[in-house]
């Protein structure tokens, strides 16, 4: 594997102020951030220059420019997010229950401080943006850390880091999905939709689908959740976070990609698909995909309960996320196109 500093040489092309006249020229893109889509405006205006390979912003390939009504409500979101919220809730919330919110924030402080090139971009995002639900989370994730000991969380992870009996289950999985033709059977539906995916297994259930893989129904005793997400040319997510840490993230490329331009970042880590197809992380990290290749990218997307001397305690947590969340798929992967039938 290897690795990439995210925020140092490549941190200037964040250093510009955003004026006023560029609102105008914002992008949209799903989840992007306020200055994300600014980023992107001034990309494409020549005002800054373009993101180089493990540049932390969204791609701006399936942007468009936000105009009239669209401008507006971005504007409005982003003065809610960034003044409203923290003026009319945290606030008030520190001000009437001091003891609880002392509590959250040195919880929240040790949690966003186990993110490595840590920043006041990664703060913001964690206190006030797409983080906050991890933050509200973070005194139950602090305790799952401690359930999981003498297992200490990495957080980028390599195979042999898990015990056999896990490594075991991924690299069946792994044969699984060479053994389906994965490409043949999602090329048509990927190529309508920025990013596809598709769940044969949803948090320890089996999901009935239009693609049937009899050997993802096996009975699996560590493998909660097995889907494939698909990548359109040029297309990324924004920087995010995940929010519970019952279980590891494992994603597995499953296509071959001709150049470096398709990777994942986490922290100061960057994992190149072309190199290593295999890559494990503490998805509450956060993180970020690119694919700015000219190929579609075909990824197996894994869950896997967590390695601990109370199994029993983090399967019972899975369980709780799948009931809490089985209608609201569309929630979390509000910018996915989720194909079921």
């Amino acid at each position: 594997m290897r690795f990439t500093p995210l925020f140092g040489c490549q941190s200037h092309l964040l250093r510009h102020s955003l004026d006023f006249s560029v609102l105008s020229r914002f992008c949209k893109d799903g989840d992007a951030s306020f200055e994300g889509g600014a980023t992107c405006a001034m990309a494409r205006s020549g005002w800054v220059s373009a993101p180089t390979v493990g540049a932390s912003f969204v791609s701006t390939t399936f942007a468009e420019v936000l105009t009239g009504r669209a401008l507006a409500v971005r504007v409005w979101k982003y003065t809610v997010r960034r003044v409203l919220f923290p003026l009319c809730v945290l606030a008030p919330f520190a001000y009437f229950f001091p003891k609880i919110a002392l509590f959250y924030a040195v919880c929240g402080a040790y949690d966003v401080g186990r993110n490595s090139a840590l920043n006041l971009s990664t703060l913001r995002r964690y206190f006030i943006g797409n983080g906050f639900q991890t933050w509200v989370l973070s005194p139950f994730n602090i305790l799952l850390d401690l359930l999981s000991l003498p297992y200490v969380n990495k957080g980028v992870y390599q195979l042999g880091d898990l015990p056999p009996a896990y490594q075991d289950e991924v690299k069946r999985l792994i044969q699984a999905a060479r053994d389906a033709n994965f490409v043949g059977q999602l090329e048509e539906a990927a190529k309508k939709y920025p990013r596809t995916m598709v769940f044969f297994r949803w948090y320890g259930v089996n999901k009935d689908t239009f693609f049937d893989v009899p050997a993802f129904r096996q009975p699996w005793k560590y493998i909660q959740t097995i889907g494939v997400s698909v990548f359109n040319k040029k297309v990324s997510t924004s920087l995010h976070f995940g929010f519970m840490r019952a279980s590891l993230r494992i994603l597995y490329n499953l296509n071959d990609m001709n150049d470096d331009s398709a990777y994942i970042v986490v922290g100061n880590t960057t994992s190149y698909w072309r190199e290593n197809k295999l890559f494990i992380f503490d998805d509450t990290l956060l993180h970020q995909s690119f694919n700015e290749t000219d190929q579609t990218r075909y990824c197996l997307f894994v869950d896997m309960a967590r390695p601990s001397p109370f199994p029993g305690v983090m399967h019972a947590v899975i369980s709780g996320v799948r009931f809490l969340t089985q209608g609201f798929k569309f929630i979390y992967y509000k910018n996915w196109k989720v194909i079921e039938r």
